[in-house]
């Protein structure tokens, strides 16, 4: 996995104010490939791949008591039972257009703008990133979802960006020592 990058003041202050890590799914917590396999009777399955050093980093979020959600245009079985296994507190699934289910999570959870993060990798993500307290483009995100992030990780998407945002957060909160300590399989 690739390095985190040095955190500035200014990132730093940003991230320790995060309670509530969302995220997009498709190129962001996985690589972004959908894969589709035909079935003899005619339905097709869908196939996911995620990240275990991903997986480690939304576990350790959730020990360290932040949220954790995502918000996703398309529907996917796979990807509720990711989020169930990783213990995400808000799911939202065949959201074409991500700000309503972004105001709805914030009511649930009774949290300002300053106090969530959200990672990005395409355009359906820049209208919640310009409004979250930090947003974190994956490596390889477009160019214009890079442009309005506060960082971009150096870990590409489904390849350990979502962790690298984890280590972010829970640094800049002086929590990553306790982590440590803290962290199962």
């Amino acid at each position: 996995m690739a390095r985190a990058q040095k955190i500035s003041p200014a990132l730093k202050k940003r991230a320790a104010k995060i309670k509530l890590l969302l995220m997009d799914v498709d190129g962001t917590m996985t690589d972004g490939g959908v894969t589709l396999l035909s079935q003899p009777d005619g339905t097709v399955l869908e196939i996911k791949t995620f990240d275990a050093n991903d997986g480690q980093g939304l576990t350790l979020a959730q020990t360290a008591g932040l949220q954790t959600g995502c918000i996703t245009g398309r529907e996917s079985p796979a990807l509720l039972r990711r989020a169930h296994e990783m213990r995400m507190d808000y799911v939202y699934m065949k959201v074409p257009v991500k700000l309503p289910a972004y105001e709805e999570i914030l009511q649930k959870a009774g949290l300002p703008d300053s106090a969530v993060a959200f990672v990005g990798d395409d355009l359906p993500d820049i209208p919640l990133m310009r409004r979250v307290g930090l947003a974190v483009a994956v490596g390889d995100a477009v160019a214009d979802v890079k442009e309005v992030a506060h960082y971009t990780t150096r870990a590409l998407a489904g390849h350990g960006a979502i962790r690298e945002a984890v280590e972010l957060i829970l640094k800049s909160k002086g929590l990553w020592e306790e982590m440590i300590e803290k962290a199962r399989a």
